[in-house]
């Protein structure tokens, strides 16, 4: 598998969008690491909501997203 990742200097600065960068290697049949990223908002102690999505887009997609 072909993996290709967008430098983190392109994640720099983006508007509405305060969140820290968070990541995790998860490794391929092969061993090949994937690395995903998430996002941690709201408070602590509220209802977890899990917004998955593919590629081409990630985390920005959901930033004005109110629930």
């Amino acid at each position: 598998m072909r993996v290709l990742r967008t430098p983190d200097e392109r994640f720099a600065r983006l508007p509405d969008f305060p969140y820290l960068p968070r990541y995790a290697d998860v490794h391929t049949e092969t061993g090949e690491p994937v690395r995903i990223a998430w996002v941690e908002a709201g408070p602590s102690d509220g209802e977890p909501v899990l917004l998955m999505h593919g590629e081409p887009t990630w985390s920005f997609l959901w930033h004005k997203v109110r629930i």
